[in-house]
Parts: C-alpha cells; structure tokens; sequence
C-alpha cells in the first residue's frame, strides 16, 4: 500500500501507526469494527493478567496518544477520517470498563454485550455524543468514541446488575 502523500516526517509514521491502531484502520471494509476488536483483545489481555493498574495504564497512554496522533493524522485524512481508529479502540475499552464485574456476568458475556453496544452507540451517536465529534482536532476525534464508550459501559453494568437480581 502507498504511503499517503502527506506523510512527511518520521514522526508522522508514529502517529500514523497509533493513528490506525497499527494498521486496523487500513483493512478495506469496517475499519471502526477492526480497531473495536484491536480494543476488546488489549482489554481482555490486561483483564486476564489480574492487574487492573494494567488495564488503567493502557487506557490513560492510549488516549493521551490518540489525542496526539489522531490531530497529527487528521491533516492527512481529514477529521474523524475512517482510517483513524485509535478512537474505536480506546472507546471500547472503556465499554468493556473493569471486567470482569460482579454478578452473574462472565468475561465472555460481558465481552460480547459491551462489544454490540459500543458499535451501536458509535454508530447511532445519541445526544450529545453526535456534538462531542465537533470539538476540534484529536480531541473532537477521541471524544465522540469516548462518550459511545461510557453509554455501553454503563448499560453493561445496569444490565448486568438487573439480571443478578433476577437469578
């Protein structure tokens, strides 16, 4: 593939990487669903090794670097371009928040429904996600992502603690 014509600098190879999830945004169909999985596999990897400092250091570094990399990138691609995924990987992350949670929930349930309702709440956008996206530069990139992540974290958790109380 091409190197696109606004790549000038090494630096802007960095933050085309971090910028595409190294390399999800690129894949020709559904690259929002290809960084989503980049987001439930660093996720799932931090939960399994029992370290939740992990899963919050990843998440802080991420962001801070998807704020940088996807203003940096924005100038090639253009805002919120499909390329840039490094938002769907952070906004999936934090749909998936701090598994596994208590209640009747597993890792796998809890993977699957957080999975669904991101990609839904990304995509459908509602109030005031759809107003998040026209913050300028990186951030108007990461902050839509970021609020579609938070409404499926916490209709995972609402759903999970409705059917706790059921069983």
């Amino acid at each position: 593939m091409a190197e696109p014509s606004g790549i000038r600098q090494p630096i802007d190879r960095i933050a085309l990487a971090v910028a595409t999830a190294g390399g999800a945004g690129l894949v020709p169909w559904m690259p929002g669903t290809a960084g989503a999985l980049v987001g439930v596999g660093i996720t799932v990897a931090a939960v399994l090794t029992g370290r939740i400092w992990l899963y919050v250091l990843l998440l802080a570094a991420l962001s801070v670097a998807g704020v940088w990399a996807a203003g940096r990138v924005e100038r090639i691609y253009g805002h919120d371009a499909s390329r840039i995924v490094i938002d769907e990987v952070v906004g999936q992350m934090i749909a998936l928040g701090f598994m596994p949670r208590t209640g009747s929930g597993t890792l796998a349930t809890g993977t699957i429904l957080g999975f669904l309702l991101f990609r839904f709440f990304d995509i459908l956008k509602p109030f005031p996600i759809r107003r998040l996206e026209r913050l300028p530069g990186g951030f108007g990139v990461m902050a839509d992502d970021v609020g579609a992540g938070v409404y499926a974290f916490c209709v995972v958790v609402i759903t999970e603690a409705l059917v706790a109380k059921i069983l």
